[in-house]
């Protein structure tokens, strides 16, 4: 098991590689809670310091994809089994039916939604992530479709989905396949790190196009009904987040 040093070490030259080689499309991920699979947390998982996971992607998707595989190349999940806090705090509020996870990574939002009832699709560009999907979707007794793709390729049908997930994943051209994606009355959940990271501690060094803008979120989608807005910031992670309706 890599220790922190080690971890942090090898994120920062990724991070090097990534904005001196990127071209017109650059998207980053960020984790919330990093924590494995066993329930007594493994701080030698946490890249960098304190709780935020930075990676970035370039114009290779080859290289993309091999990044990913070597994160997700390990026993434990690294992003953990549990979902993120927002969707479950507001799962509620999505209407049952066939749902997309973009960005899927090793499933554990994917699997709590198909828990709750929903048909999900995930998408990632990282194998080795999916398939820790699909066996944590086995280790629950839920199915799943896990997607094999590049998102800056990948086409979000139209009119399909009564809900799209997108945790930590930000391309902004994403952004109208969603809307588009959703059925009448179909529901987004975003979240995302915004510009404010930039005067936490782990958010040193971090492009301000890979954040959001104070309030960018909202006119994101501005066409949509909002139900929840909220833009916080703790001292480690500062995030926007939304729970917005297409109309019907």
């Amino acid at each position: 098991m890599p220790n922190i040093k080690g971890v942090s070490q090898i994120y920062r030259a990724l991070l090097a590689v990534s904005i001196a080689g990127a071209g017109a499309f650059l998207a980053i991920r960020f984790s919330l809670a990093l924590r494995p699979q066993v329930e007594t947390a493994d701080s030698s998982l946490r890249p960098g310091a304190g709780n935020v996971y930075q990676q970035v992607t370039g114009d290779d998707a080859e290289e993309d994809r091999s990044r990913w595989d070597a994160l997700f190349s390990t026993h434990t999940y690294v992003f953990g089994k549990d979902p993120a806090e927002f969707l479950k705090k507001h799962v509620e509020l999505l209407p049952v039916g066939r749902a997309l996870d973009i960005a899927m990574g090793e499933g554990r939002n994917a699997v709590y939604l198909a828990q709750k009832g929903f048909q999900v699709d995930g998408v990632d560009i990282s194998d080795v992530a999916l398939r820790k999907a699909r066996r944590l979707a086995r280790e629950h007794n839920v199915p799943i479709r896990a997607i094999n793709a590049d998102l800056r390729d990948y086409v979000i049908q139209p009119g399909a989905y009564e809900v799209i997930l997108d945790i930590q994943y930000l391309q902004r051209s994403l952004i109208p396949q969603i809307q588009r994606g959703l059925k009448p009355g179909g529901v987004v959940v975003f979240e995302n790190h915004t510009v404010d990271q930039l005067r936490n501690p782990d958010g040193h060094g971090i492009p301000r196009d890979y954040l959001l803008e104070q309030g960018e979120l909202r006119r994101l989608f501005a066409d949509l009904e909002v139900l929840v807005y909220e833009e916080v910031n703790d001292g480690k992670d500062a995030v926007a987040r939304l729970i917005a309706r297409r109309p019907n």
